[in-house]
């Protein structure tokens, strides 16, 4: 299988705190060393980056996120993502800019979406997108 992990999802597995009660994070790391595809795109490393205080924390994500498939977005993806949106909110569903380009991403290399965000949740029940189940 192949896996784009957001944001939602690396911020709970990079917590000091993480505990046991955040089952995607424990997803993520079952597939991290199992044989499935984990894959990254630009907007999920800066909203980490953005996230996270300090210079090892940064050295850490940036080093960690080296090893990973990086998805670049087309302008095909920007225009995707902009009639995804306005699909969701006809469909009475709210979805953020950054987060309907992940969605376009992930629909068009037909990746599985790894989320811990409800957003993405009502968003699959109007558009053709795959949700890993924690």
């Amino acid at each position: 299988m192949s896996v784009l992990v957001d944001t939602s999802v690396w911020s709970l597995a990079f917590r000091r705190d993480a505990s046991e009660a955040a089952p995607e994070a424990a997803v993520l790391r079952r597939l991290l060393e199992g044989r499935d595809l984990v894959v990254t795109t630009g907007l999920v490393l800066q909203e980490l980056l953005q996230g996270f205080a300090g210079a090892r924390a940064r050295a850490a994500i940036v080093s960690r996120f080296g090893a990973l498939p990086f998805l670049s977005p087309s302008r095909g993806d920007h225009v995707a993502a902009a009639d995804l949106r306005t699909t969701c909110r006809r469909a009475g569903v709210q979805l953020g800019t950054i987060d309907a380009l992940v969605a376009a991403l992930c629909i068009r290399n037909d990746l599985t979406l790894l989320t811990a965000d409800g957003d993405f949740l009502h968003a699959a029940g109007v558009v053709p997108l795959r949700l890993f189940h924690a």
